[in-house]
């Protein structure tokens, strides 16, 4: 069974050496991803995409920034981001298969979250659907987290978001070694 092809098409190896050397640098030795692969045939597209990026050790924890991406990606249907980060940082965010489970069937209720993450979910779940926080649901998120946490989430937000769009509409295979949404 062949993956459909993805709407632009991706480059072949061998890569230009300054994109093989970005390659290196981001996929540690593992083949690049098709998103990656796309994205780097277009220059301006490719330098835009790696100045957002937000994997480098921030405010937040591993397991905090893995709760918003994942969270969000499930929320846009993106099943391409979501299951390429849930096979890679699952484990070392110490995510258990309910709480995997949970950012795609669940909601900021769900008993596998604690109260911190709770209001994570929340913020998330209301950036998704309004763009914006009601100063309610601020006030929630300020009980735990400091301002450079909330911004931090909002752009976690923000650029999954865009990688949801792009890997959707762009029609990208999923990659073979990527989690799959849970069943319904």
């Amino acid at each position: 069974m062949s993956s459909p092809s993805p709407r632009i098409a991706p480059l072949a190896p061998p890569y230009p050496p300054e994109i093989q050397a970005q390659f290196d640098r981001i996929m540690r030795g593992a083949p690049p991803l098709v998103l990656f692969r796309v994205m780097a045939g277009h220059t301006r597209a490719w330098d835009k995409f790696r100045a957002g990026g937000l994997l480098d050790p921030g405010p937040l924890s591993l397991r905090q920034r893995e709760i918003v991406i994942d969270r969000t990606c499930a929320l846009n249907g993106c099943e391409y981001e979501w299951g390429v980060h849930v096979a890679i940082f699952a484990g070392p965010a110490k995510l258990t298969e309910d709480e995997v489970s949970a950012t795609v069937r669940g909601d900021a209720a769900s008993s596998c979250w604690s109260p911190t993450e709770q209001a994570l979910i929340a913020a998330v779940d209301a950036l998704h659907t309004s763009a914006t926080l009601t100063d309610a649901e601020f006030a929630a998120l300020s009980a735990h987290y400091d301002e450079a946490q909330i911004l931090e989430i909002m752009l976690l937000c923000g650029f999954y978001r865009t990688v949801s769009y792009l890997a959707n509409g762009l029609k990208l295979p999923l990659e073979e070694q990527a989690a799959r949404f849970p069943a319904v």
